[in-house]
């Protein structure tokens, strides 16, 4: 009903009216949507939304399609209720169409898929709540994302969209694409998934997202405006109808069939819609008049599900795509493949932030009601934090800095909202009143509450569904302390770098390490008792500094734009080395070395300014790398780009593994793209990748695999070696839009920003290594924040509780996953029969989810999601609030 008629024996051109609002970028979301700080960028959605509205009403051939949620929703909020039935209209009617529609369009290289799964519930609960069936989006769309991750395509084919679209990709890769007519293909996302569970049809976009060159008539556009009064001197029909026949012929000769796309519209477009409109009617009415005489073009206005609907009555076989899009390149020297790790501050606190959300959802639910003390959604702050940092200009770390800092002022915020709930939950859950202090900054041997007290407590709670053991790090004053239930405890000194990095942000001379023992979905408390005061414990080896050869700490300096090649310099997006070599930071490091029954270190400096720390603890397989870097000196006037580069014996012959945003795991190799031949021009920029949680290299005897604690770029240049990039600082713009160098600085680090981070390393025979890496990585994403426990029993080892969060005042929202790829492991990769009566939650309750729609066993196979949602009898919210 709502698609126009086309006509089959001619080249119909769908003209496809649209607007790319960023959710951030080079101004914050605020920024944007109120059309504040124009100096900056012309831009105000609130009033693209009003216009558009508007110019539909006058026309009902006119059509429009609608992206981000985050801004459609605060719009639809401050809507009377006559014109929120005037847009149900319009919507019932087809004319305004969402695409897409999570909470904002996500980056694909540096996103969890945890965390698009939730900002994508969020935006598209919201579309099926208020308009229904109607509003459900049809078509994923992501037209500025910069490359395109397997997992993506895959999650969106299990959500039920019906096809993809995308503006970017390899240059190469297109080129070649145009000449066989493979810009809309078929793309198997999923080497797990029994096919068409994650085949997903995608198109690419023959513009990136822009109008053709000539027809943008927006406000911010200088193309002329279609002029025809015959009477007048510059009328100019004739001329607009042959230069739009000659570019719809022309790219009807490299698409398949004899329908074609057109994207009319861009970034921040129809503020006035009216002059958008007004010459599109113009444009169709004339081109179409030239049917009279004798000529096979057809333009209608259409939507990209309107788009995908012919293309699947053609009936036509298409290109099969089993890999993903990356890396993106726009030209031989400009590889987007710095984002992977710009603003490696922000991505780690992104990562924080999620599980610290996961912990407050599943809280709110073992508190129960009283958790939230009368409002049913004390987590929407955070909710929403998350889900705009999803954003391919917010996680991406392609943002401007102040937009940066914005993203992550409402994380913190949210943090402090979700803190009131955690309190609250686990006073119900021990029955203890106590005041929480939560130390936010023990990464760097920080706390005022342990640094002063002589006796406290620690709760530690595990959002994992199996239970797990974790070494806590406190900073303390004391070298001798009770701690009640650990299992084993030393005291160690804090170390040089750390004193360095906190400044004076806090006193503590030693940190106390003792290990927990966390059960599924629980937490357990641990008091802590001072023994005795004094200095740092006299454990200390120290060796000589060239015990250590530094062979893993490296940088590249960066293009500055100014050689023969390209004038190309690196920068917030691309990476772009001046050298194929990284240079070695220093041939030696200061070293010294601490045993205890709990933890041994080497604590390694090689400059002032880059050190690490080599610590294993207990019996455990996972060997820790903690890094602090910088400031990176730019005194030569270079940007810097560190990497850890870890060199080995294995014969990988080239092949490196990476995930896709944290899931299934992807082959790659140096100089190699699986579905056409690569010229490579730039040979270290042009082999990174995406790492998102974890890569490996392996032969037939062993794997080296590497988990992140955030969102990375690396690569394997040399056979048995893996590299990491763990910061970068760079003096100029890469001419990509930002406009400005990505140099960060902050109020504590105002000569530029220090960074550390851990990478967890574990080295085991290949079939075995994924039964090891894969839960691994997902207790770092989801660390415990540990004696009560939520579950009745643990849940199977291939099998993770993706999600446990309130859906609305009655029920809860569950998601299992089987977390094993096909083939991947020889004990977990089979399907798992979960028994659902396990999930019974102890609160002194049965917490039953009595009304699911799945049976009561259900067998996961792998890789593959179930969400259900279970309902609270009144009966049992009764006993319960009385139990409480």
């Amino acid at each position: 009903v709502s698609c126009h008629a086309t006509k089959p024996n001619m080249l119909n051109v769908h003209l496809v009216p649209h607007t790319h609002d960023d959710v951030g970028w080079l101004k914050t979301v605020d920024q944007y949507y109120y059309g504040d700080r124009n100096d900056i960028q012309h831009a105000g959605v609130q009033y693209i939304l009003d216009s558009v509205v508007d110019q539909l009403l006058k026309n009902p051939d006119r059509r429009f399609i609608y992206v981000e949620t985050a801004f459609f929703y605060r719009w639809w909020k401050q809507q009377s209720s006559s014109m929120q039935q005037t847009v149900k209209q319009l919507v019932n009617e087809g004319r305004l169409e969402f695409v897409n529609g999570g909470w904002c369009m996500s980056d694909e290289a540096t996103t969890h898929y945890s965390a698009v799964i939730d900002q994508m519930t969020m935006g598209l609960r919201f579309l099926n709540e208020t308009f229904g069936p109607c509003g459900r989006p049809r078509v994923a769309w992501h037209i500025d994302p910069f490359g395109h991750a397997r997992e993506h395509a895959s999650m969106f084919a299990q959500m039920g969209y019906d096809g993809f679209f995308f503006g970017r990709l390899d240059y190469q890769d297109r080129a070649r694409r145009m000449v066989k007519r493979e810009q809309e293909l078929l793309w198997r996302a999923s080497n797990s998934l029994t096919p068409p569970m994650a085949d997903l049809f995608t198109g690419i976009l023959p513009n990136g997202y822009n109008p053709p060159e000539g027809f943008c008539w927006d406000q911010s556009c200088d193309d002329p405006p279609i002029r025809d009064d015959p009477d007048l001197e510059d009328y100019n029909v004739d001329d607009v109808v042959k230069r739009f026949l000659t570019i719809a012929n022309s790219q009807a000769m490299v698409y398949k069939t004899n329908h074609i796309i057109m994207t009319m519209g861009s970034d921040f477009q129809y503020e006035n819609a009216n002059l958008w409109y007004k010459n599109l009617d113009k444009l169709i009415r004339y081109v179409n008049g030239q049917q009279a005489n004798g000529s096979k073009v057809n333009v209608l206005y259409s939507t990209p599900s309107c788009y995908l609907q012919e293309l699947h009555r053609a009936n036509l076989t298409w290109a099969l795509k089993t890999d993903d899009f990356f890396p993106y390149a726009d030209d031989a020297h400009d590889f987007w493949t710095g984002y992977f790790t710009s603003r490696p501050a922000l991505k780690r606190y992104e990562r924080i932030s999620n599980s610290n959300l996961q912990t407050c959802n599943q809280l709110e639910i073992l508190g129960g009601p009283v958790s939230r003390k009368g409002y049913l959604f004390m987590l929407s702050l955070s909710e929403k934090a998350m889900a705009v940092a999803q954003h391919h200009d917010a996680v991406s770390g392609t943002e401007k800095q102040h937009v940066a800092n914005d993203y992550a002022r409402r994380l913190a915020n949210g943090w402090q909202h979700c803190q009131v709930l955690v309190s609250n939950s686990l006073t119900a859950l021990s029955g203890s009143s106590a005041k929480r202090i939560y130390c936010d900054n023990l990464n760097i041997s920080v706390c005022p509450l342990t640094e002063s007290s002589k006796k406290f407590s620690v709760n530690v709670y595990n959002p994992l569904a199996r239970p797990v053991a974790w070494p806590v790090r406190l900073p303390v004053n004391g070298t001798s302390y009770v701690v009640s239930d650990a299992e084993g405890k030393s005291v160690v000194p804090v170390s040089t770098s750390t004193r360095d990095v906190r400044r004076n942000r806090g006193f503590a001379v030693n940190e106390l390490l003792f290990q927990v023992q966390a059960p599924p979905l629980g937490f357990t408390t641990y008091s802590v008792s001072l023994l005795q005061d004094g200095p740092p414990p006299a454990s200390t080896q120290h060796r000589t500094p060239t015990a250590i050869q530094n062979k893993v700490l490296l940088q590249y300096n960066a293009s500055d734009g100014n050689n023969k090649e390209s004038n190309q310099p690196s920068g917030a997006y691309i990476f772009r080395p001046n050298s194929s070599t990284p240079f070695i930071i220093s041939k030696t490091a200061k070293t010294e070395s601490i045993q205890t029954p709990v933890v041994q270190e080497v604590r390694q400096w090689f400059a002032p300014w880059v050190s690490q720390v080599v610590r294993l603890y207990g019996d455990s397989r996972a060997l820790e790398l903690e890094w602090t870097v910088g400031p990176l000196p730019i005194d030569d006037d270079l940007g810097k780009e560190v990497i850890t580069r870890l060199d080995t014996s294995i014969k990988t012959s080239e092949y490196f593994y990476t995930d896709s945003n944290g899931r299934e795991m992807l082959q790659r190799k140096k100089d190699f793209r699986p579905t056409w031949n690569l010229s490579q021009s730039e040979p270290i920029a042009g082999n990174y990748y995406p790492i998102n949680s974890r890569a490996f290299i392996k032969d037939d005897v062993d794997q080296l695999t590497v988990v992140t604690d955030r969102s990375q770029g690396g690569g394997s240049l040399q056979n048995g070696s893996l590299e990491i990039m763990l910061h970068r600082r760079l003096l100029y713009d890469d001419v990509r839009g930002v406009g400005e160098p990505l140099n960060e600085s902050s109020g504590v680090f105002p000569e530029g920003l220090v960074v550390r981070g851990c990478l967890r390393l574990s080295l085991d025979r290949p079939p075995s290594a994924a039964d090891a890496h894969r839960p691994l990585a997902q207790q770092v994403v989801l660390q415990p924040h540990s004696i009560f426990s939520g579950l009745q029993a643990a849940l199977p080892p291939a099998v993770h509780l993706l999600t446990l969060t309130q859906w609305d005042k009655d029920s809860v929202l569950l998601r299992l996953e089987h977390q094993f790829q096909s083939q991947e492991s020889k004990v977990n990769s089979h399907p798992v029969t979960v028994n659902l009566s396990l999930l019974s939650l102890n609160l002194g309750v049965l917490f039953n989810f009595i009304t699911f729609k799945e049976k009561d066993k259900r067998t996961l196979k792998n890789d593959r999601t179930v969400r259900g949602k279970a309902k609270m009898t009144t009966k049992v919210l009764k006993k319960m609030a009385k139990t409480l």
